[in-house]
Formats: structure tokens, C-alpha cells, sequence
């Protein structure tokens, strides 16, 4: 027992050194940062940058950290540094407790600013208006498919994508109650109650289920009634103070909502990159087939083909527009050259950015 006492208290001095030298080293990087901020008259944030940042530490992460933590870690420190030179102001689509909010944070870690907006249309024109500089939004889901109105917007904003963020989605019932026996009414997100629908059905199937605009939404109305309860994520229930009275019961257990990253500007080469454009296809027979081909001639692999109506477009009400993401950064030859040949077969082409590949 003297030996173990004795050995534990080796242990301890040692942590305390290896604290020392890392705040030291902490203290040294920012120091760095600054004085990047320095040469770069305070534009530091570089999307880029931090993505093989990010890449570089995982891959030489030996352990026993598993990578998830170690980027969550490299993710604050970079998210301080970066608010010593040039504090950013996030927008994203709200209210606080949403996992949009969770999105935007895993994305800029802590430090930022951050601002929720009620519609997804005024995320877009804080962006716009300089009022942020990033915003946040979500684009599409693994089971309920695509935003419509982010893809609208991006059809019309001038803004561009520079990021995304892949969410792996939990959805927990939450509620004042000790007990799933005492819930008389459930809130939640139209989308978030069809994710959890089998759950539900097998679970709670007396229980009436009242759509509201956000899960962040529900919860502040379960808050205020012992009786209900709301389906929203680990945030909500810390922000409201919730029991969780059963976790992950989405029907799909690999559930992932995309989120993208808007601003001004897309982003530089990272070396592992997305491009998303969004095109109309002429009115001809094999149009669609003509606008895939440029893609396969220059070996441009497509990860995504979204069709949706061109509303406002000045077309017929049965024109589309297609939206497409495809492997690799515009400034790479082999999509700068499908891209060009691609404006030569297509009525509309609108390159919406490229940025950094969640891998």
C-alpha cells in the first residue's frame, strides 16, 4: 500500500510536468498565430489549412487518444488561437440547442461568436450583409433526404460553400418526467418524428405527436410541462435541463445530416477535396446523359445528384435544375476541364465553391 501511495504520487508530479510543457507549448502556438495574424493583416481563418491540420494530427495520433478526441482537442486549440487575432461571428440556423448549433460548433470549436437565426433564409443574409462571417446551415439528411431551401438559396446567394460538417444524429426523448408512463404529449421537429417513427410506434404509440419549427422548440416546450416530453439532441436536454428517458432512438442508427459552410469565398486546395455546382440541362432528348459526360470523359467522380425545381429560374414550371457534387478542388485540371466542357453542353452552370471533403 506505502509502494502504491509512493508510485501515485510519482504519477501526479509527472502530469503536473507534462501540464507545465504543455501550456508552454500552448502559449508558443499562439504566440505563432499571432504573429501569422500579423503578416496576414488578421485574415487567419483559412478553411484548408485547418482541415490538413486536422488530417495531419490524426494521422500521426499514437494513442490512447482515439482520433474523434484528438480532433475535438486540435479543434479548440486552433478555435482559440484563431480568436486572439480575428474573433468570427457564426451564424447558424436556430434557435440555441439545434444540431445545427452542435454542427457549427464541431466546425469553429468554442471561441467563436455565435448567433442563431430563425430561417434558414437569414443565415443567408447575415452572411450577405457582413453582419457574420461564416454561417451554417443544413443541406441534406441520410434517412429524410435534402433541404429544399438551402438548395433554393444556394441557387440564388451569391454566397459560396467553403466547408461542411458530417453530424451523426441521436435523437433522445426528453422531458421533465421520471418516466415515459407519464407522458401524455411529445414535441418535436417534423423531420426529427419521422427519423424515430418504428421507435416510436413500438414505444409511445398512445402518445400524440405535436410538430413544432425546431427540436431546440421542443424542448423549451417539454421544459415547461411535466407531462410532455421532445425529441432533440444531448444540447437541448443540457440547455433545458431535461431527463433523458431513452437515447439514440432513431430508427436508423448510421442517421447523418450534411451541413454546409457559407461565406464570402470558397476554400483553397486541402488535397482532399468537394466541388458542388448546381446546372440546368437542356431541353433535348439524352440532355441529362450530355451533362454526365464530361464528368466520365475527364474521370471526375460525382458524389452527388440532387434534381430540384427551378423556382424562380425564369423557366417553364416543370424545368429542373440539377445540383452535383464531384470529387476534387476547381483548381485541379481534370475538374477545371470538365467544368469548362460541361459550360459548353449546359443552358446554366453556377459553381457553388469548393472546400474541404469530410473523410
Amino acid at each position: 500500500m506505502a509502494g502504491d501511495q509512493e508510485e501515485l504520487g510519482k504519477l501526479r508530479d509527472r502530469i503536473d510536468a507534462v501540464d507545465g510543457e504543455v501550456l508552454r507549448l500552448l502559449s508558443e502556438r499562439a504566440q505563432v498565430a499571432h504573429r501569422i495574424g500579423e503578416i496576414k493583416h488578421g485574415n487567419v481563418y483559412r478553411p484548408e489549412r485547418e482541415a490538413q491540420v486536422l488530417r495531419r494530427i490524426a494521422e500521426a495520433n499514437p494513442g490512447p487518444l482515439p482520433e474523434g478526441a484528438v480532433r475535438q482537442i486540435y479543434r479548440e486549440i486552433m478555435s482559440a488561437c484563431l480568436a486572439l487575432e480575428q474573433p468570427l461571428k457564426i451564424a447558424y440556423f436556430g434557435p440555441a440547442g439545434t444540431f445545427t448549433e452542435s454542427a457549427a460548433k464541431k466546425h469553429f470549436g468554442s471561441a467563436p461568436s455565435f448567433t442563431p437565426c430563425l430561417a434558414i433564409d437569414d443565415v443567408f443574409r447575415a452572411v450577405e450583409s457582413g453582419n457574420a462571417d461564416y454561417g451554417v446551415v443544413p443541406v441534406e439528411n441520410s434517412t429524410e433526404g435534402a433541404i429544399g431551401r438551402t438548395l433554393d438559396l444556394l441557387l440564388s446567394s451569391p454566397l459560396m460553400i467553403c466547408g461542411e460538417v458530417g453530424l451523426r444524429i441521436h435523437q433522445n426523448l426528453l422531458s421533465k418526467a421520471e418516466s415515459p408512463a407519464a407522458l401524455t404529449k411529445l414535441y418535436s421537429h417534423a423531420q426529427s418524428l419521422a427519423q424515430c417513427h418504428e421507435w416510436l410506434n413500438k414505444n409511445l404509440p398512445n402518445v400524440p405527436r405535436v410538430p413544432v419549427a425546431s427540436n431546440a422548440e421542443a424542448a423549451r416546450l417539454a421544459a415547461q410541462d411535466v407531462a410532455a416530453a421532445a425529441i432533440a439532441g444531448e444540447a437541448a436536454a443540457r440547455l433545458y435541463e431535461l431527463n433523458v428517458l431513452a437515447a439514440s432512438i432513431e430508427d436508423d442508427p448510421n442517421n447523418t445530416t450534411r451541413f454546409l459552410v457559407l461565406a464570402s469565398h470558397d476554400a483553397g486546395p486541402s488535397g482532399i477535396d468537394k466541388t458542388s455546382f448546381v446546372c440546368s440541362a437542356q431541353n433535348k432528348p439524352g440532355a441529362v446523359h450530355d451533362l454526365l459526360t464530361p464528368l466520365k470523359n475527364h474521370g471526375v467522380s460525382m458524389s452527388k445528384f440532387e434534381s430540384r425545381p427551378a423556382r424562380g429560374f425564369g423557366g417553364s414550371r416543370w424545368e429542373y435544375v440539377f445540383f452535383i457534387d464531384v470529387d476534387g478542388h476547381r483548381q485541379d485540371a481534370t475538374v477545371a476541364r470538365a467544368l469548362e466542357d460541361l459550360r459548353g453542353c449546359v443552358g446554366f452552370l453556377k459553381e457553388l465553391g469548393s472546400y474541404p471533403k469530410v473523410v
